[in-house]
């Protein structure tokens, strides 16, 4: 499994089977969002009409061409030995506690259990923990700003769920353009205290590749 950071939420995961792209926003670019065998997960439904109104322009028929697999909202999937499952959340910006537009996923490829928190809310709840499962991986936006998770929200979640490796996202880049200011992925690193490491690429070939103990892994952004 890699996986890769395209900046704001967006990552991109792969393996030999198949090729995921997370929140591909338009204030992002992701060459992997056009190619239309890769499944999009949207961590809320805006999202997911971003991208089919960014293909439209480029003149793509969507209607009658794209082979996009879009996931946008709670349920049980499966695509080529890949499992997801998506779990119904509480959006940041959500002022009705009640409500759950946003959608938090867990994958899972090469044995290997990824959870994609998005702009929800902390804490998490027992059923939400519940529902993701074990969890090696997390990735979980961090920049605040009020938009989303700031740093210590986000520490919160990733204590909750006790991953090996944690992957901040959606902070503050100078080549990113948000619509709020976010903070430094420095705040998120401070919170967390322990290990960190940066690094362009996460590459696991399996679990074991997974290390002992919680890391922050901060992916480079790449286009």
């Amino acid at each position: 499994m890699e996986i890769d950071y395209r900046g704001a939420n967006c990552i991109v995961i792969k393996n030999k089977k198949i090729l995921i792209v997370v929140d591909p926003t338009t204030n992002v670019s992701v060459k992997e969002a056009q190619n239309l065998d890769a499944v999009i997960l949207a961590t809320q439904e805006k999202f997911a009409q971003e991208l089919l109104a960014k293909q439209g322009e480029a003149g793509k028929d969507v209607e009658k061409d794209a082979k996009n697999f879009v996931i946008d909202m709670p349920g049980e999937y499966e695509r080529n030995d890949v499992t997801v499952k998506g779990v119904a959340a509480r959006a940041h910006l959500d002022a009705d506690e009640k409500a759950q537009n946003a959608t938090m996923y867990a994958v899972e490829a090469d044995d290997i259990r990824v959870a994609i928190i998005g702009h929800t809310v902390a804490p998490l709840t027992d059923d939400d923990l519940e529902n993701l499962g074990m969890v090696d991986i997390v990735v979980v936006p961090v920049g605040g700003g009020g938009y989303t998770l700031d740093a210590r929200d986000a520490a919160t979640i990733v204590r909750q769920i006790a991953p090996k490796i944690v992957i901040p996202t959606h902070y503050a880049d100078a080549h990113v353009k948000y619509e709020v200011p976010q903070e430094s992925v420095d705040e998120f690193i401070k919170e967390m205290g322990g290990a960190h490491e940066k690094v362009t690429v996460l590459k696991l070939k399996s679990e074991n590749d997974l290390p002992d103990g919680l890391t922050v892994m901060e992916l480079a952004r790449t286009a």
